[in-house]
């Protein structure tokens, strides 16, 4: 083809005549193939030449049984339905819980990966504690110990020579 042809434009009227096919049929096929016809300045429809060259190879392309099928002026080109709005929310569901799923067992090995060991950490956490507390009333003890020792060496006077005498004890020595 020379590049006149390409350049050239062709009305509804002469797709109808060259594919043999009627109005909304040439609707359906354009919907198949993605086709946009375009609008002159006038308000006009028409399609290009390469736009028709589609439309025709998806008219031929259509297949029933073994062979090529040519279609009536009453059949119309099959054209993909919707598919159900509710199997597309459940099947999105579907994916969602398998991720949700997927993602809760990666988490949950990962922090059981993490924390294993813990339990280990934890019984000497407490015991460390348990032990401290011991020593803490131990200290208290022996304070008060020590306390009370003080108290009966200062009751002591040296008297001469190495001898000393007890004065009385009072008897407001906390125990």
């Amino acid at each position: 083809m020379n590049n006149n042809s390409n350049n050239r434009v062709l009305l509804p009227n002469d797709v109808r005549r060259l594919l043999n096919v009627d109005n909304r049929e040439i609707v359906e096929l354009c919907k198949k193939t993605s086709v946009n016809p375009k609008k002159n300045k006038l308000g006009q429809i028409y399609f290009s030449v390469d736009e028709v060259k589609k439309l025709k190879s998806a008219k031929s392309s259509i297949l029933t049984g073994n062979g090529i099928k040519k279609m009536n002026k009453n059949e119309t080109l099959p054209v993909m339905t919707k598919p159900n709005s509710q199997a597309v929310v459940n099947g999105l569901l579907e994916t969602l819980n398998r991720m949700e799923n997927n993602i809760t067992s990666s988490m949950t090995k990962l922090i059981d990966e993490k924390l294993e060991g813990m339990d280990d950490v934890v019984l000497e956490l407490v015991r460390c504690k348990t032990e401290n507390e011991n020593l803490k009333n131990k200290v208290n003890e022996l304070n008060k110990e020590n306390f009370k020792l003080k108290n009966i060496l200062s009751s002591f006077k040296p008297l001469f020579a190495g001898f000393y005498i007890k004065k009385e004890e009072e008897n407001n020595i906390l125990l």
